[in-house]
């Protein structure tokens, strides 16, 4: 009898499509748990910057004349290297987060004193690299948004369907079974953590996914409707450009409107301060406040170049889609309460780093109970969890070393695709133990170096180095832990 040579050859080509499903599978996977892990770094993104410049001198405050002070002190840097007159000029007003002042132009960011002198260059390129890495995935600024946010799509989707398909879930919301069979202790780590960050996990996916796919729809309407004007279509949410005259002026006159703002709006706090086309007659400036016990990342003052008051965009008390999408970005990162706050998203990013990477482990296994084993996939994946961390860490030391104009980006993701091949060509190489435990290694050491060289008297910088050894530690404890209970 002859065999069909098409049937004959099904099973190779079935087996070569599921390979293929599961590594698309994987890929998607992997890009989450990316994204999970930055965002839980990037919580306290402000106090890394602090971490990665030690030194930088701190004010609490700024008066009006030091913060006009800091404005011409950046024109004048800008003029004397030839630049290009900016389209933008900002001031960052020391918060809590980050009491320092930053001035910054299209032509790069300086750091200020309490007099409005130049105190140095903003250089936290390591804190820029996870904050773009987070937002992006380090891809082209609208090609990576849109990537983003259709992953956060996806994560919100994730998260219900799991709770949907395991009826049980919520029941047993609270129960562990036996530690003695580590796949079912993962498997109900992964269940329980599921439902715990639930809402979290949501608000969370689906407030990225606004963030990030608002860019297409702007862009669609600006297309349709204002020629092409991506910023026209935002403006019925976050206020219009003023009409544009490049003709010279002097620069405008900064330190009225803040006098202003703290007479008539003593309640809220001028957080940041824009002045849009700067040294033109066309400028004008727009004050950032922050609103205590509301959601909104701020409300917008609008003062012509004199410093007269000309109305507030409604972010606070317009009408309720805009205050919804100035609610957004600070629901998103956690960017309000304070470190409590951000003590409760870390925990619970960590918690949603825990569920993607035991929801692949799980998925691994099953395949190969199934008799479908992929241990180039497993390797890929083990490489993924443990590999990235420990490439993070690795860009740390990179920009400790050679400095602010090192290349992390293509040195991270050269680094983090050799790991992940090594691990899919050699997968007994990819040991989640060995792994854990060079994590650990290298947390520690950067946490110690760190100490002792930045100067005495900052503890809100020396907490970071010690929740880093606490990491270590962890780690470690995890390692001998589980020595123990297999010997």
């Amino acid at each position: 009898m002859k065999h069909d040579p098409i049937v004959a050859a099904e099973p190779g080509l079935v087996q070569r499509a599921l390979g293929g499903h599961a590594a698309l599978g994987l890929l998607a996977g992997a890009l989450l748990y990316l994204i999970a892990l930055s965002g839980m770094l990037v919580v306290i993104h402000e106090r890394w910057q602090r971490w990665e410049q030690p030194a930088v001198a701190e004010t609490p405050a700024m008066t009006p004349t030091a913060v006009q002070a800091a404005v011409a002190t950046k024109a004048a840097i800008d003029a004397a290297a030839g630049k290009a007159a900016s389209t933008h000029l900002y001031v960052h007003m020391p918060t809590a987060g980050l009491p320092r002042t930053v001035v910054t132009s299209d032509h790069g960011a300086i750091y200020v004193d309490a007099a409005g002198r130049d105190a140095g260059p903003e250089a936290h390129a390591w804190t820029e690299f996870l904050v773009n890495l987070h937002t992006y995935l380090h891809l082209p600024t609208t090609i990576g948004i849109i990537l983003v946010g259709a992953l956060g799509v996806m994560l919100a989707a994730l998260a219900i369907t799991g709770v949907v398909a395991h009826p049980r879930i919520l029941r047993d919301a609270f129960r562990l079974r036996a530690r003695g069979n580590r796949q079912l202790a993962q498997a109900d780590w992964h269940n329980r953590l599921g439902v715990w960050t639930l809402p979290f996990v949501v608000a969370l996916g689906m407030t990225g996914a606004i963030i990030g796919l608002s860019s297409v729809g702007a862009d669609l309407l600006g297309k349709r409707y204002h020629g092409g004007d991506t910023l026209a279509a935002y403006a019925p949410i976050f206020g219009a450009e003023h009409p544009v005259d490049k003709r010279p002026a002097a620069l405008p006159d900064v330190a009225a409107p803040l006098r202003y703002m703290a007479k008539t709006f003593p309640d809220v706090t001028p957080t940041y301060v824009t002045i849009h086309d700067p040294g033109t007659r066309g400028q004008n400036i727009q004050l950032l406040a922050a609103h205590d016990r509301r959601l909104i990342y701020g409300e917008a003052y609008h003062f012509d170049a004199a410093g007269r008051y000309e109305g507030r965009l409604g972010l606070s008390d317009g009408p309720l889609g805009r205050q919804a999408a100035a609610s957004l970005y600070n629901l998103h990162f956690g960017s309000f309460g304070g470190l409590a706050v951000e003590l409760a998203y870390i925990a619970l990013g960590l918690a949603l780093c825990v569920v993607t990477a035991t929801g692949m482990s799980l998925w691994l296994q099953k395949r190969r109970r199934r008799g479908l084993p992929s241990p180039r996939l497993e390797g890929f994946w083990t490489m993924v969890v443990w590999g990235t961390p420990v490439v993070i860490v690795g860009a740390l030391w990179l920009r400790a070393l050679g400095g602010a104009a090192m290349p992390l980006v293509p040195v991270f993701w050269s680094s983090l695709a050799a790991v992940v091949a090594v691990g899919m060509i050699v997968p007994r190489l990819a040991d989640p133990r060995a792994l854990r435990l060079i994590l650990a290694a290298m947390v520690a050491m950067t946490a110690l170096v760190h100490f002792t060289l930045t100067p005495l008297g900052l503890p809100a910088i020396w907490a970071i180095d010690l929740a880093l050894l606490s990491v270590a530690a962890v780690l470690v404890a995890v390692e001998l832990g589980r020595k123990r209970a297999a010997s």
